[in-house]
């Protein structure tokens, strides 16, 4: 209902593709959130590929080029025009599937002080948690990875799981390549929650960089419409070479293949499946604030999973080994229809910022420390008792004590783990790289206020991924 190009300099012309999605990350992400399906529904269709909230409006806020790469300034700016907008076209989630590094604390930079303005102003934020939960630089085995925006502790962010090509989440997996928190500095517990995230279908941009150069992706219209033929050894015709600058024409995939649909990877699809859940509970329920549509989702959260996944890379045979812990899956799986049924049972007040861990290195100990108005505080979700002690980290003795975080009322889970290594594992990220250094450690000293100054920081990227995890 409304475009924006923050990718076009100021004082240019306005080019005829003036908001047009160029690398084709944007419209896939839409499609996830508010497609209606209608390329996927016809006489011979066997599936309808429709959005989380297909009768929702979107506003098209451009702030990334044909590369998938912009500015933090572009992002803000987009930003603070989605919160100038709220009131005349009820804007009510931001969908930021897009980061970069933590450079700061989350109350110095400027780009999580702007998301934090949206929340404020009653717009729920949904932010990616990052595709560097395979990245052991720092022996951490992917621990400490969140990117910015999502390391802060407002906003919602999302982890990527696989759906495993089943339509139950029971056997459903943590992706490899989620990244995992606590987050770098601060240490916040993220992330918040996990979605489907790998392998998903949505809406494909014809002529967009990745259309032309990943032509494989394009799903076969074999999939959804009886009809069709098979497609060959050959799926796709090669790309037309083209001027990026001008008109370019609609990508030739062949007559196996989609010029609808395309299958991309990664926590960017994770959070748009999380912005159309948003949506859809809003609609059921416009008075909650984005606290309690966070809280609604972290309490109704599927939290029932293995203790461990693994997965073999293909191209490289090596082999990636999860645990699912608070810091890998959040507060568990995203459960639409259970938050659905308790969407009018929702604490009417606090906020419901993400805890932040401290580890004791002098007991090993590490506890959860929460803002004093959070939601949590009152309603006994997390204790202010150690979460781990020294033996249950350490060790794969069964850890102990009814005040532990993993108890039945948890939001965490409904059954204490079995041993340290649901938990954590052999590696876990108590190294000597020092996630847990003295930086960042919450203290009596106002965290939470409005502190910081806002500078310009490096260049956005996305890194999403065109091949799926099996």
């Amino acid at each position: 209902v409304y475009t924006e190009d923050f990718t076009v300099p100021s004082g240019q012309p306005t080019p005829a593709s003036y908001g047009r999605d160029w690398y084709g990350h944007g419209q896939h992400i839409a499609g996830i959130i508010a497609s209606n399906g209608r390329s996927s529904i016809c006489a011979t269709c066997t599936e309808a590929f429709v959005g989380v909230a297909p009768g929702a409006n979107l506003i098209n806020l451009k702030a990334l080029d044909e590369d998938g790469d912009g500015s933090d300034s572009q992002v803000i700016a987009a930003i603070d025009r989605a919160i100038s907008l709220k009131n005349t076209y009820n804007v009510r989630v931001i969908n930021l599937s897009l980061g970069r590094p933590v450079f700061e604390s989350y109350k110095q930079d400027p780009l999580c002080r702007a998301v934090e303005a949206a929340w404020k102003a009653g717009i729920v934020v949904v932010a990616a948690a990052g595709n560097d939960g395979r990245d052991n630089s720092f022996g951490n085995d992917g621990y400490g990875t969140i990117t910015a925006p999502g390391n802060d502790p407002y906003v919602i962010t999302v982890g990527a799981m696989k759906a495993e090509d089943t339509f139950t989440r029971t056997d459903d997996l943590i992706a490899s390549y989620s990244s995992k928190g606590p987050t770098s500095v601060d240490h916040i517990v993220k992330p918040d929650i996990v979605a489907p995230g790998n392998r998903i279908v949505s809406l494909l941009a014809p002529a967009s960089t990745l259309a032309l150069t990943n032509p494989q992706n394009a799903v076969p219209l074999a999939t959804y419409m009886s009809n069709a033929p098979a497609p060959g050894p050959e799926p796709a015709q090669p790309p037309v070479p083209s001027d990026p600058t001008v008109q370019r024409p609609p990508a030739n995939f062949g007559p196996t293949m989609s010029n609808a649909y395309f299958m991309l990877n990664g926590t960017s699809m994770a959070a748009a499946v999380v912005s159309g859940a948003v949506a859809d509970i809003l609609q059921a329920n416009p008075s909650l604030t984005p606290d309690r549509v966070k809280l609604l989702l972290m309490q109704t959260a599927y939290k029932t999973f293995p203790t461990s996944s693994t997965v073999t890379d293909p191209a490289t045979g090596k082999v990636y080994v999860d645990y699912y812990d608070i810091f890998t899956v959040g507060a568990g799986y995203l459960d639409l229809q259970a938050a659905l049924k308790l969407v009018n049972q929702v604490p009417s007040s606090g906020t419901a910022l993400s805890p932040v861990a401290v580890h004791d290195p002098s007991t090993g100990n590490v506890n959860l420390v929460w803002d004093s108005s959070s939601i949590w505080s009152t309603q006994a979700i997390w204790s202010t008792q150690a979460i781990w002690s020294t033996s249950s980290v350490w060790s794969t003795s069964e850890l102990s004590g009814n005040q532990a975080i993993w108890s039945t009322q948890a939001i965490w889970s409904t059954s204490t783990p079995a041993s340290s290594s649901s938990i954590w594992g052999a590696q876990a990220i108590w190294s000597t790289q020092a996630i847990w250094s003295t930086q960042g450690i919450w203290t009596d000293q106002g965290i939470w206020t409005d502190q910081g100054i806002w500078t310009d920081q490096a260049i956005w990227s996305t890194s999403v991924l065109t091949e799926g995890e099996k």
